[in-house]
């Protein structure tokens, strides 16, 4: 027997290195064929994957449509809206003018009764036709107010240029009538410094008509916008009105047919005979004639062609015998006036 020291003792296995341990741990056992199938006999069956790219692809088509759809209905909602706001802009635009088109053409319409009204005085004109250009000052102030929108900025200076015109016609025939002498030998300038300042007003009319309807109308069919009108505007409905002839005979209405001076001579007019019309009677101071009442029924006296109508007869006046007086009045200088009236009896029965 021998005796071995421990310390000399080795035991080689413990030095193996861990790594191959754990290699050997790691290996995969061999893979274990199906029962009747030898190793190497019989093709492979391909591993089963998705296809890949066609889903994707489909998703993608269908957000790009989607996107479309919504671009193009944010297109058409965009400019629907767009449409709607410039025809509301254009027509509140419109119904301002509007507005003060019928004021100055109801101006016009006054204006055109007081220059032909019967008994009318120099000073009651020029008062009116002082106040009327005050009106159409107040109506440039308002148009100036109005913000039209941007294409027609241009334009609307010429419906300010219409309504200056028509305030300064008004003016300066009230400052010319003013200073009319009413006679004779200054009739013919006074009638041509009136008929000179009332172009002004038709003037107005043509501003209006043309540099401002027809070049709005215009602006707003280039714009696209539909259901708008431009409203019109007429001063002087007839141009005769403000013509050198009726100017001539507002001067005599307001001054008188002799325009100085003292009559001379014998001067006068006499009723020579009244006929009763559309019947055609001549009435006599001798008979009563029968006359048949029509709503167009008039007398005409042959002095100078006078006629009266739109008679409104009493119930009384029918049935009965009735009396119709005619008197013409006297010129001046006229010395005899005997023969300046006439009465005459009637039968009025119904036409």
């Amino acid at each position: 027997m021998s005796t071995f020291d421990d310390d000399d003792i080795e035991f080689d296995f413990f030095d193996e290195p861990e790594t191959v341990e754990a290699t050997q741990r790691g290996r995969r056992l061999p893979r274990l064929e199906r029962p009747g199938r030898r190793a190497g006999n019989g093709p492979r069956r391909p591993p089963m994957k998705p296809p890949t790219g066609l889903v994707p692809l489909a998703r993608l088509v269908g957000l790009i449509a989607i996107a479309i759809a919504i671009v193009v209905a944010l297109v058409f909602w965009i400019g629907s809206c767009q449409g709607k706001s410039k025809h509301d802009e254009y027509a509140s635009y419109m119904t301002k003018v509007r507005t003060l088109a019928k004021s100055s053409d109801a101006l016009g319409k006054e204006f055109a009764s007081k220059f032909i009204s019967p008994g009318l005085k120099q000073a009651e004109l020029q008062s009116s036709l002082q106040q009327y250009a005050a009106q159409e000052q107040r109506a440039y102030d308002e148009a100036q107010q109005i913000r039209p929108p941007g294409p027609l900025r241009q334009i609307h200076q010429h419906l300010l240029d219409a309504f200056e015109l028509r305030a300064k016609g008004l003016a300066t025939l009230g400052s010319v009538l003013s200073q009319v002498s009413g006679t004779t030998k200054t009739a013919s300038t006074d009638t041509a410094k009136l008929t000179k300042q009332a172009q002004l007003l038709t003037a107005s009319d043509v501003v209006w008509d043309d540099l401002y309807r027809g070049a709005a109308t215009d602006q707003l069919k280039a714009q696209g916008v539909t259901g708008v009108v431009v409203p019109g505007s007429q001063f002087v409905s007839n141009p005769e009105l403000v013509s050198a002839r009726s100017f001539g005979l507002l001067l005599k209405r307001l001054h008188g047919a002799s325009t100085g001076g003292t009559p001379s001579g014998k001067h006068g007019d006499g009723l020579v005979s009244v006929r009763a019309l559309p019947q055609g009677v001549d009435l006599t101071t001798s008979s009563p004639a029968t006359i048949k009442v029509s709503a167009d029924l008039s007398f005409v006296a042959t002095v100078e062609d006078l006629k009266f109508q739109n008679f409104d007869l009493p119930n009384s006046a029918f049935g009965a015998k009735a009396t119709v007086k005619v008197q013409v009045g006297a010129v001046p200088g006229e010395v005899n006036t005997g023969n300046n009236s006439a009465t005459y009896s009637v039968f009025f029965t119904l036409s």
